[in-house]
């Protein structure tokens, strides 16, 4: 996989369930903590909520060169169990259980060549969805809310060769008053912005030059930081995250797969998973399509791979 992509997918995803896995554990009752971009009229209420998400960041290039803006995040979708034409909470068919619970699909937003010293405004319209999976006696109702905002591009020259990069996302959703939890269904979760051009460098803002350090101290980031991301060294391509990272963050190799929790060990979760009692694993595997497999995949794990996970060294060097 593209290392950028596996980065920009592990921030999509992190805090999307959490250990253990399972729809009844309290920690899954309180989901989409990161980079949440909530409905204005739910953050006037809740102003901790923003319903704004601003990245500034710097290049250095000449005018004639552009930018790749690309706006990602998790859309919430309910999924509600049906039977005899009823809501219920779960539904067992032919040995297989199915709950009611909510999912998420991926929304990308992507501004092509934007020019260095103009601005661009892309208009988020969403409309909502329902779908229906036929069960035999039952089916599952999947719905998602329509969402609308602005994404506003802009980028200003502050010196010859030296220019200011702002991105802005706007939620300007509807929503009549309700809870965090009703608000979420209108709520650009886990939102994160990728920008990437192949004549500009990007400058690091968690390590910027001296003669530019002036300028990344007064970049305004709110409820996002922007990293260099790429191999190391590479400075064509930032991602603005709501997790703050190092520049150049990877994915450690000896990682099986994404566990949605970057602030655990990857061998404590996966010998945790396989403690599991059978009632345990059998609500995890049914809580969610992404949960069902992970539990297959630890399943599945080899000798050799499960020793990959006790540890690695990464560099040795001499001590004087």
């Amino acid at each position: 996989m593209d290392p950028v992509r596996e980065i920009a997918d592990a921030v999509l995803y992190e805090g999307y369930v959490l250990w253990p896995y399972r729809r009844s554990a309290l920690k899954n009752t309180r989901r989409w903590t990161f980079g949440g971009v909530y409905p204005r009229a739910h953050s006037e209420e809740h102003p901790d909520d923003r319903w704004r998400m601003r990245t500034e960041c710097l290049l250095e290039g000449p005018p004639e060169e552009s930018v790749d803006v690309r706006v990602r995040f998790l859309h919430v979708v309910r999924r509600q169990v049906m039977s005899a034409g009823q809501p219920v909470d779960e539904l067992t068919v032919d040995g297989e259980r199915y709950l009611t619970w909510e999912e998420a699909t991926e929304r990308e937003l992507q501004a092509i060549g934007c020019r260095l010293g103009s601005s661009r405004h892309i208009p988020i319209a969403i409309p909502e969805a329902r779908e229906e999976e036929e069960l035999s006696g039952g089916s599952l109702v999947r719905t998602s809310s329509a969402l609308e905002g602005d994404i506003e591009i802009a980028s200003a020259e502050l010196r010859p060769g030296l220019f200011r990069l702002s991105v802005e996302v706007s939620n300007t959703t509807g929503f009549p008053e309700g809870s965090r939890e009703q608000a979420l269904e209108s709520t650009f979760c886990s939102t994160h912005t990728v920008l990437s051009s192949e004549g500009a460098r990007f400058v690091s803002l968690t390590d910027p030059p001296e003669a530019l350090r002036a300028e990344a101290e007064a970049c305004r980031n709110e409820g996002t930081w922007p990293v260099l991301v790429g191999e190391p060294g590479s400075s064509d391509t930032l991602l603005s995250s709501p997790i703050i990272l190092e520049d150049h963050p990877r994915i450690a190799p000896e990682s099986p797969g994404d566990l949605f929790d970057g602030g655990e060990i990857d061998g404590l979760l996966t010998l945790n998973i396989l403690s599991l009692t059978d009632e345990e694993k059998a609500e995890m595997r049914d809580s969610d399509p992404r949960t069902r497999e992970i539990l297959e995949r630890t399943e599945n794990l080899s000798e050799e791979e499960m020793m990959r996970l006790h540890g690695a060294i990464r560099d040795l060097r001499h001590v004087h």
